[in-house]
């Protein structure tokens, strides 16, 4: 009997709860396809990036569990309090609780199960799309095939019954607790809200937004891990305080009589907003901050895709650039590597120059924007101790500024195609990043940059911003190039070998460079690099910072993009999941009130009303409902986003306008929004305006 009425009652709430089931067969798929990456043997190859994919994959993995249990729970729950009465009468006809708390049990079973079988068929045209995705951004050729195994299957059925059992953990409570007189009573438990204290509750609403404020100010000079954790739980109380002053000035607006509420159907809508709100309060503030939280990963994933597309390739120019603190090295070793391993068309040997001077330095770190007044003093001069100091310790910068001669200049600019540059030989040019182009623009009337005889004073020429590898090898963030006479003074700082080859690098090439050095100067991930001495730097570029002894672009990109995508790919992964599990809540919850709002609309028909004006009545209903979260999720994201997009051009040099993240991230939001809208607006409509048959 239990096995009957449980696949019966399953059959009747399935068709209610469609919504529900897309979003758990969605949320399966998706499981399906990202963890199938744990077994992907072409990624396999990129060896330490990939553990970071898999790193970073497995953490967000462990978020959309977390989430997805928190949906599966909710449900069981809201179905629960909406079913009472139903089970208050299995009660009363002799059943044991054990008994109905095992028919719920079935039918939510049944009903994941379903939606577990289409999720696992999806997650096989998942998976192909985001191989695809991967594979074009880390340059592996792409073949469709369909394939299924065994192992993924297992991991991503133990994550999704990790889900249930999370949910059904929290839900027995529930079922132990259930008597008859309660149960009975518990679907009218919204109509006993009492409106109490409201006049003082609405001065939450401005304090809420006064808090909103002040925690955008305060967003900018987070600096440690308890000041972010106290900033994040205030904003959280801060919602719900938003939801709470809403509702009461809504009653207080309607109990003053104010302005325009007799005007048309407006008094109605105010009064459902205003209850729906208050029963929901808890339900939306979550929603809300799980809006926020996807729009911000949305918004930070498109910056990363950006930088991948676009500057990724214009700071490595160079086919092979290698490294050299020793001044007198030949490169003999590594020549002999090129030569066999790839077909090379030009190599140029040359130094990196210095004058024991640290004034071009001293000049970047008391005038970049980025650096604004950290090493100055209070008159505006530079602070001596302190720039000495983080020249010594950083690694920003070289311990000392670094030239380059004109010729060797020029030689290099042919080799990545740029025309030559001709300068007089009492003049100076400086070659930077095109970020750093405008703050540049105005070195040359503070420097004071003399030729050979020490005596002459050079005129700066002005600034170039092609693309020059200046991430360490040629100098950090500039070079300063003079004519070849003005080197006599100078010496040698650090020598560089820059190669041209024909056709396609070989794949592992950089790898047999490495393997030239001593292990001991590898990083993670088994690149050669060089230790602080003075003349090693990485330029002053955040978000992304590489440097390294050898770089070989072919080699290097893809697994600098195969990093990237460890950081885009969970970001959607997770925004996706939080917007789908946050609108399903949504839908649900505006679909099982359906019958009470049959109700409403027939009394507003038998008053007067057309059907056209009722169904724009509840499209408005819905629309406000809908777009409360969205907005405010929309409004508290948008200046983090802003304030993190700007940080991230000004650290990066991409050349995309600030707002452009928040925008794509929004367009995104909304698009999977509007889809569920309007299901959700026409599942309510055919509802409420069926015909008794």
């Amino acid at each position: 009997m239990i096995r009957r009425l449980a696949y019966r009652n399953m059959k009747r709430f399935a068709g209610d709860y469609q919504i529900y089931m897309i979003t758990l067969a969605v949320v399966a798929a998706l499981l399906y396809a990202f963890d199938s990456l744990f077994w992907d043997k072409e990624l396999g190859r990129f060896d330490q990036m990939n553990q970071m994919m898999m790193i970073m994959v497995g953490l967000a993995t462990g978020f959309v569990v977390i989430i997805t249990a928190w949906l599966i729970y909710y449900i069981i729950h809201f179905m629960m309090e909406r079913r009472s009465r139903e089970f208050g009468i299995y009660l009363l006809l002799g059943m044991k609780k054990g008994q109905v708390a095992r028919v719920y049990i079935r039918e939510n079973l049944m009903l994941g199960g379903i939606a577990f079988f289409v999720g696992s068929v999806l997650g096989v045209f998942f998976q192909q799309i985001l191989r695809s995705v991967i594979d074009s951004m880390v340059r592996i050729p792409y073949s469709f095939r369909l394939s299924w195994d065994y192992r993924i299957w297992l991991m991503t059925f133990g994550c999704y019954a990790g889900c249930y059992l999370l949910a059904f953990f929290r839900c027995g409570f529930s079922f132990r607790k259930m008597n008859i007189n309660e149960l009975m009573k518990q679907d009218r438990k919204n109509e006993e809200i009492v409106e109490k204290h409201e006049e003082w509750k609405r001065i939450l609403l401005p304090l809420a937004v006064i808090f909103l404020i002040l925690f955008w100010g305060m967003f900018t000079h987070l600096n440690s891990t308890g000041e972010i954790i106290l900033f994040l739980i205030g904003l959280v109380l801060t919602i719900y305080l938003f939801y709470t002053g809403v509702s009461a000035w809504i009653i207080c607006y309607v109990r003053r009589k104010g302005k325009g509420i007799y005007q048309g159907q407006r008094l109605f809508l105010l009064r459902q907003f205003a209850s729906k709100i208050r029963t929901m309060q808890f339900t939306l503030g979550t929603l809300t901050s799980l809006f926020t939280l996807a729009l911000l990963g949305a918004s930070v994933a498109f910056m990363f895709c950006d930088y991948e597309n676009t500057a990724l390739k214009a700071k490595f120019p160079f086919d092979v650039l290698i490294y050299s603190d020793q001044v007198r090295d030949d490169f003999q070793d590594e020549k002999e590597v090129l030569q066999q391993e790839a077909d090379v068309k030009e190599m140029i040997r040359y130094h990196i120059y210095t004058d024991k001077k640290d004034q071009v330095n001293t000049w970047m770190l008391t005038h970049l924007e980025q650096y604004g007044t950290m090493y100055q003093n209070k008159n505006g001069k530079p602070d001596r101790k302190r720039v000495t100091k983080m020249l010594e310790n950083d690694g920003t910068y070289c311990r000392y500024d670094t030239y380059m001669g004109q010729t060797d200049y020029n030689r290099l600019r042919k080799m990545l195609g740029y025309e030559p540059v001709h300068f007089e030989p009492d003049q100076y040019i400086v070659q930077t990043k095109k970020r750093l182009q405008k703050d540049v623009a105005s070195i040359g009337k503070d420097l004071h940059l003399t030729a050979a005889d020490e005596k002459t004073e050079l005129t700066f020429a002005g600034v170039q911003a092609e693309p020059f590898s200046q991430d360490g090898h040629n100098g950090g963030d500039y070079i300063v190039v003079v004519g070849d006479k003005v080197l006599q003074r100078m010496k040698p700082y650090y020598s560089e070998l820059a190669v041209d080859l024909k056709g396609e690098t070989p794949q592992g090439l950089e790898q047999k460079l490495d393997a030239l050095a001593d292990p001991d100067d590898r990083d993670f991930s088994g690149h050669t690099v060089s230790s602080l001495s003075g003349n090693s730097c990485s330029g002053s570029d955040t978000v992304l910072v590489y440097t390294a002894t050898n770089l070989v672009r072919d080699n290097l990109i893809p697994e600098l993009k195969m990093l990237l995508a460890s950081m885009i790919v969970p970001l959607f992964y997770m925004g996706l999941v939080f917007v789908c599990v946050a609108l399903t809540v949504l839908s649900v919850q505006q679909l099982s009130d359906s019958s009470k709002y049959k109700f409403r609309y027939d009394v507003l028909e038998k008053i007067g009303l057309s059907k056209k004006q009722v169904r724009s009545l509840l499209l408005r209903q819905m629309a406000g409902y809908y777009l409360c979260p969205a907005l405010l999720a929309l409004v508290i994201s948008g200046k983090m986003v802003l304030c993190i997009s700007g940080n991230f051009v000004r650290g990066t040099g991409v050349s995309s306008c600030v707002s452009t993240y928040f925008v794509e991230g929004t367009m995104l939001f909304m698009g999977i929004y509007l889809v569920y809208f309007a299901v959700t607006f026409l599942c309510f409509q055919r509802s409420i305006f069926l015909k008794e048959r």
